[in-house]
């Protein structure tokens, strides 16, 4: 994960792409399928920024021009990988309708699912979604997504935004997760290395200060011990999962007339 979003796309041409047709091979071989595997595969290993035509072509085993007869350029492939590994996503439309625990359960599985795609593949941040062009995948994903909240009393926009609040929280909790990552593979040391190494020195710095950050230093010492690290992604993500759905709970309850809250 760099930070540094895709050069952006045509829409035209990605939707071209995305919706058609990604088997037929040209007569060098190739295939977009292909071509976006290879981008995939390179993105893993080194992020977003290793992709490049000239390097997917080397991974193919073919000249670079070759690849501008099936994908116009960087911003396309990149919207091509995008939707792509989003298709393995769910295994159809409605399993997360099929969970356990109604739509709490649904919103939590779905939640699980998004933070895995994300923790394999970390270079998705680097793609801006919210321009994204609207694939098959994606648009499957979204309905796949929504079924579970239809039906309950909320209006459409109402189930939009809480999808949207779930997702965005995954997302959030992921990217920290990510930099968190980074930052220890970068330094070579653990959070809790480094918190060893950086507490003697800025205790002699605080020395002296408790009065003026009382609440601050009592409630980050007892985060630091807790997490043994600056955060625990996946307790953030469950802590803050759990605040959502019990809100969109009270919002379901209030929209049918008094339902109680579904902790299941």
């Amino acid at each position: 994960m760099s930070g540094k979003k895709t050069a952006p796309s045509d829409p035209a041409r990605s939707l071209a792409l995305l919706w058609g047709s990604h088997t037929k091979p040209g007569r060098s071989g190739l295939t977009v399928r292909s071509i976006v595997q290879a981008a995939i595969g390179l993105a893993d290993a080194s992020g977003l920024e290793a992709v490049s035509m000239r390097l997917v072509a080397e991974q193919l085993k073919v000249g670079t021009m070759s690849l501008y007869t099936h994908v116009p350029g960087k911003g396309e492939l990149a919207d091509l990988m995008f939707d792509t590994v989003y298709g393995s996503l769910y295994a159809d439309v409605d399993e997360p309708s099929r969970q356990s625990g109604g739509w709490r359960g649904a919103l939590e599985f779905i939640a699980r699912r998004n933070w895995d795609v994300l923790t394999r593949h970390p270079w998705l941040h680097d793609i801006s979604a919210g321009r994204n062009a609207l694939g098959p995948n994606i648009s499957l994903k979204y309905e796949a997504e929504l079924r579970p909240l239809d039906g309950l009393g909320l209006t459409d926009v109402e189930m939009d935004s809480t999808l949207a609040l779930v997702i965005t929280h995954v997302t959030g909790t992921a990217r920290a997760a990510a930099e968190q990552l980074r930052t220890q593979q970068e330094s070579g040391m653990s959070d809790e290395e480094w918190w060893l190494t950086t507490s003697p020195v800025l205790e002699r710095y605080m020395a002296g200060l408790a009065d003026k950050f009382p609440v601050a230093g009592r409630v980050g010492t007892s985060a630091g011990q807790e997490y043994q690290a600056t955060m625990d992604p996946a307790h953030a993500l469950t802590f803050g999962l759990t605040r959502i759905l019990d809100g969109t709970a009270l919002l379901i309850a209030e929209r049918g007339g008094g339902v109680p809250i579904d902790r299941t």
